[in-house]
């Protein structure tokens, strides 16, 4: 036994800290950590990590942890006094591994640790090193006092630091020292109180380091507790009272060293799930759908996910980050890494690598190689679970679809990997679907004859897609066109190719292309127009080009009117009508300020008929020429937009009243 390990006389020995270390201090405390809560995780982790290695070394020599083979973290407030202690029964440290891991930082240097952090793109494990999550403790305490016995060791030692510029390290009172492990002493700072408050540990604890692989106890004072008839008697003997009458401490498991998610699925309950999910996501509905797995192989990890059935308040977030929250270990790093891409952003849970490393900025973990294989795996769990849901129960899929459809769709355009399997689990509605959802795999196997395009219809609302005269000709052919009212649907059908071979074709762009497709019987009957009405009707078509001049890019005769006389389209190759209205409003530009779009006229229509029976007649030239006008913008009005020049319309509409009164 060292002769002075036991000894007050034993002369602190201290350590100057090199000259930078103030400076990395500042680093750690104002620019590593986000907030001040993290330093007790750190500190936890610490500990959990020291239970962890002396468990493994307890399986070659048991002689380590004989008689306390249990291990914990014990934390312990004294508001009084303004400390807080952070106490394990783990690995402990000598004299040498005191200076040593306490003094990484000092010893690297601000030059050489800077070089690491920016290293640390491979997942270096900065963390890891007890001095770098240690100091974190000087976030909140303006002295910290360390008390350590390595196990097996017959000497403890002190090392102490205000964090300013050195530290001391002398032998520890073998009496008070732990028998084996380390005993962290924060005196708080004076704007850090309220982590003496057993309620505020208890909310970290919770909220940080419930599931890490030791149980953790939390010792608090009683509440002093008397009896009436002896409240008298103890007033008589207040005065004379034992004012150092040491306090009762009583203990409390406030984390039992398991996670739920590392047990198998047989052990946990639906209520436990359930329980768990509230917690995580902070909602109180049931899980929709629960996921719970662990992946080996080249990478090990948990998995406990849950879709939600209601909205989460933060869905649409701007920075649509997600909410799954990351563990190493069972530590906790963050809740806002890119476990899954941000169409999945309504998924809640955790992930648990047992391979990730613990890196110098937890809640703000970098990318690498890891974490991109976790994150393929999961995503591609996720939509298997949600398609094998969508295949054997789908009424508790389309569910999860009306919640979180317009979401998901994001993933369309997003995740060009995944789109097959993403068009798989969209639903739609469509000019068949009624009240319900149809797939593309329906749609598809309800092609008409001749028909080798998905057609689809872009509006604000179902009811507006469905008011589209552009449907008309599809409508009267009863062929299938999807109502697409998501904002998010004018972007996505841009990029997708298409499914099962069959491209996505809109109701508003380029030709029709409905010519091949058979009208019903009874409906291909109606078209009993004579070829003098026909030439009418084209040369009113060019007269309206001519007329309308730069205003529409072509004038032509429509196949898909039925029952309007005229809409407007956008050329072949111009982007869809509603996609670039969309883009005009996010732009702040005019509606109508892309591509000028064609005009298209239903040569059926009797307001056409008539109009072209009227363009012979020279003194009807103003009339027709106000006709022509005011069909552009009843086109333009259908289209859901305000007439080219409202002055000039009302004038035309004005005419036009007058003559067919006169």
């Amino acid at each position: 036994m060292n002769e002075n390990a036991g000894t007050a006389e034993a002369t602190p020995q201290t350590h100057e800290f090199q000259a930078e270390v103030a400076r990395l201090l500042h680093l750690m405390v104002h620019s590593v950590y986000s907030n001040k809560d993290i330093f007790l995780r750190e500190l936890i982790s610490n500990a959990a990590d020291a239970c962890e290695r002396l468990r493994q070394r307890a399986l070659t020599d048991p002689q380590l942890t004989e008689g306390d083979e249990g291990f914990r973290i014990r934390l312990e407030a004294d508001k009084a006094a303004g400390t807080l202690t952070i106490s394990d029964n783990g690995t402990g440290m000598s004299r040498e591994e005191l200076i040593g891991n306490l003094g990484t930082i000092a010893r690297s240097g601000t030059r050489a640790f800077l070089e690491n952090l920016g290293e640390a793109k491979d997942g270096q494990a900065l963390i890891g090193q007890f001095g770098v999550g240690f100091y974190s403790a000087f976030m909140v305490a303006s002295n910290v006092d360390v008390v350590s016995r390595a196990a097996g060791s017959d000497e403890a030692w002190v090392w102490r630091s205000d964090g300013q510029g050195s530290f001391t390290v002398e032998p520890a009172d073998l009496e008070t020292a732990p028998a084996r492990g380390t005993r962290v002493i924060l005196h708080l700072a004076e704007d850090a109180r309220s982590y003496a408050e057993a309620y505020e540990i208890e909310r970290i604890v919770r909220e940080y380091s419930a599931h890490v692989p030791v149980p953790i106890v939390l010792a608090t004072e009683a509440p002093a507790e008397e009896d009436d008839a002896e409240t008298a008697e103890s007033e008589d003997k207040a005065e004379t009272a034992d004012t150092d009458a040491t306090p009762k401490i009583v203990e409390r498991e406030i984390a039992d060293g398991s996670a739920l998610w590392a047990r198998s699925k047989s052990e946990v309950s639906e209520d436990e799930y359930k329980e768990f999910y509230n917690h995580v996501s902070r909602q109180f509905d049931d899980p929709a759908l629960t996921l719970h797995y662990r992946a080996e192989g080249r990478h090990e990890y948990s998995v406990l996910l849950f879709v939600p059935s209601m909205t989460p308040f933060d869905l649409f977030d701007p920075d649509r980050k997600g909410r799954v929250k990351l563990y190493v270990r069972r530590v906790f790093i963050a809740d806002d890494v890119d476990l899954l891409p941000a169409y999945m952003r309504f998924v809640r849970g955790v992930v648990d690598s047992q391979d990730l490393p613990l890196n110098l900025s937890r809640e703000m973990l970098q990318s690498n190689p890891v974490l991109e294989a976790i994150r393929k795996g999961v995503t591609n769990r996720v939509l298997s679970e949600l398609q094998k849901l969508a295949d054997n129960d789908a009424e508790k899929y389309i569910k999860i679809w009306e919640t979180f459809g317009p979401v998901i769709k994001e993933g369309l355009y997003e995740d060009f990997e995944r789109r097959d399997k993403l068009l798989a689990l969209t639903r739609f509605k469509t000019t068949r679907s009624g009240d319900g959802w149809r797939t593309l795999a329906e749609y598809v196997a309800d092609l008409k004859e001749n028909q080798t395009q998905i057609f689809y219809a872009i509006g604000d609302n179902e009811a507006a897609v469905k008011a589209s005269p552009q449907l008309e000709g599809y409508r009267a052919r009863d062929v299938e066109v999807l109502l697409l009212s998501d904002p998010v649907d004018a972007f996505w059908v841009q990029v997708a190719l298409g499914y099962d071979g069959k491209p996505f074709r809109s109701i508003t762009q380029g030709a029709a292309d409905l010519d091949a497709i058979p009208m019903p019987e009874e409906a291909d009957n109606k078209d009993t127009d004579e070829p003098d009405t026909k030439a009418d009707v084209a040369a009113l078509v060019a007269y309206v080009k001519e007329t309308l001049g730069d205003s529409v890019s072509d004038v032509r005769i429509s196949s898909r009117l039925a029952e309007s006389p005229v809409c407007l389209v956008a050329p072949e190759g111009g982007p869809d009508r509603q996609f670039e209205k969309l883009m005009s409003r996010r732009d702040g530009a005019p509606g109508g300020a892309g591509a000028k779009p064609i005009l298209e006229m239903n040569p059926r229509h009797v307001l056409v008929k008539a109009l072209a029976g009227h363009l012979d007649d020279a003194s009807a030239k103003a009339f027709t020429e106000d006709a022509s006008w005011l069909l552009f913008d009843q086109a333009r009005i259908l289209d859901g937009e305000r007439p080219s020049d409202p002055a000039a319309f009302a004038g035309r509409l004005a005419r036009v009243m007058e003559k067919g009164l006169g």
